[in-house]
């Protein structure tokens, strides 16, 4: 099998290394970095989310990302994801398709309704409108990417007609991929507007999301359509052996879950949660081997043309990402590509 292994982080904000807090501008500053070697040691894809709220740095990734563009020779460059229900679909694909000069052809957008919703207040959009935003903004997206005149009417924005979009890709069409969480509504919107299919796999075991990957392959071959990438993205942490990277990514892994679940309801984190999901669930977490044995099997189970491993989860230190990040390109990938030959 043939497959792209890439890695996505949302910025959080992280602690230095004696256990202080780093500054926002330097954990931008970090993630630049992160970028650059994550190119260096054979990496396919690096995702940079969107949050507007205290706990991530990054409210910008297509700032971020423009800054990777000059600074990486390979790499593919997208996001994890676009809020598109609260941004507007012609400047982001004239953001994206900038970035994709930029870094001569390896920009991808990955558009979501976004988990997070401090997005909508701020740029003065009603939450009542949730699902109106993203179905009608999709769809002028949708359009965009055909990288034509577009004429289009909705109830979002006044109607476009005959309007052409600049600057254009050398390549004639953006990269796209549309992010789900688990809505099979959503895995057939995906299929109707033929566009690759990103799994958010955040908790239990990704062989239950075998089904929506099932469900969008048989939507496509149904209407007569070519089959599309479908790859997933899921959380996990590499260190040089099973014990280290658990105890290291924990007390990180339960700040960050926490403090979400004391928004939304969830109780704290306890260990045997935590070591459960790395065993049974969707925790991509331990030693090289470990880690590349796992993913192996999620992308035999759902056929992924791609698996994004999100490395960053809470307050981890830099040092320690920068060294998930090495082992996971110099030592995870080619091992993955090995068990995936070996069948």
């Amino acid at each position: 099998m043939s497959v792209q292994l890439g890695l996505d982080t949302f910025g959080d904000m992280t602690l230095k290394d004696d256990g202080t807090p780093e500054t926002g501008a330097q954990v931008i500053r970090n993630l630049v970095d992160q970028g650059v070697l994550a190119d260096q040691v054979g990496v396919d894809f690096i995702g940079v989310g969107e949050h507007h709220r205290p706990d991530f740095a990054v409210s910008a990734p297509d700032v971020v990302l423009a800054g990777l563009a000059t600074r990486t020779e390979r790499i593919q460059l997208g996001t994890a994801v676009t809020v598109l229900s609260s941004d507007d679909p012609i400047r982001v694909f004239e953001r994206f398709s900038t970035i994709d000069a930029l870094s001569g052809g390896r920009a991808e957008v990955v558009l979501g309704r976004g988990s997070f919703t401090e997005s909508f207040p701020l740029f003065g959009f009603d939450l009542r409108d949730y699902d109106t935003l993203f179905s009608e903004k999709l769809d002028l997206f949708s359009a965009l990417l055909d990288e034509g005149p577009v004429s289009w009417e909705g109830t979002t924005r006044p109607p476009l007609v005959e309007q052409e979009v600049w600057p254009k890709t050398e390549s004639g069409r953006l990269t796209a991929w549309i992010a789900v969480g688990g809505s099979p509504q959503s895995v057939v919107r995906a299929a109707s507007y033929r566009i690759p299919l990103m799994l958010a796999i955040i908790g239990g075991p990704a062989q239950r999301f075998v089904p929506f990957a099932d469900l969008y392959r048989r939507v496509l071959e149904e209407a007569g359509a070519p089959q599309l990438p479908v790859a997933v993205h899921s959380p996990g942490h590499v260190a040089e052996t099973d014990e280290l990277a658990r105890e290291q990514l924990f007390p990180h892994f339960k700040a960050n879950r926490d403090r979400i679940g004391a928004e939304r309801g969830w109780g704290p984190v306890r260990l045997e949660d935590y070591h459960s999901e790395i065993t049974h669930g969707s925790l991509y977490v331990g030693s090289p081997e470990t880690v590349a044995q796992k993913i192996a099997a999620t992308v035999r189970a759902l056929k992924l043309d791609r698996f994004d491993l999100k490395y960053a989860n809470g307050p981890m230190p830099h040092s320690q990402l920068m060294r998930s990040i090495e082992l996971y390109g110099t030592q995870v990938v080619p091992r993955v590509r090995e068990l995936l030959a070996e069948g």
